[in-house]
């Protein structure tokens, strides 16, 4: 499979917010944020789809995404950390972790947050820095 813009950002060709990574994972705000918080969780090896993804693989994604959102909850107080998968914007499986304390708080639809370099930076520290 050809490369995506996430595994371009795994390779360190496009610069990225990272906030966790192991050999299977990346983590990584979004640049186009719907809350301070909000992280995409792909896996390194390309797959379009995520029901395309094995079984053991898929289930070791989840558990990954589980430990991101734990920091995010952390950090961000909200009532939950929403995880939604759409798969149509980047042929790259992806799950989205949005901090949120209405179910109108994940609509993709909402005006994107529009924050600073600087505001990035601290908000990967923070995740970061709390992933157990």
């Amino acid at each position: 499979m050809e490369d995506t813009i996430f595994s371009k950002i795994i390779k360190g060709e496009i610069p990225c917010y990272k906030v966790a990574e192991d050999d299977h994972f990346f983590a990584f705000l979004d640049i186009n944020p719907l809350a301070e918080g909000h992280t995409l969780v792909v896996p390194k090896k390309v797959t379009d789809y995520i029901f395309d993804i094995d079984d053991e693989e898929l289930g070791a994604m989840i558990v990954f995404a589980k430990k991101v959102a734990r920091a995010i909850k952390c950090n961000f107080p909200c009532q939950k950390v929403g995880m939604t998968v759409i798969g149509l914007e980047v042929p790259h499986a992806h799950i989205h972790l949005v901090p949120i304390n209405d179910i109108y708080d994940i609509d993709f639809r909402r005006e994107k947050l529009q924050l600073s370099k600087e505001r990035f930076q601290d908000i990967a520290q923070k995740i970061a820095h709390s992933i157990e």
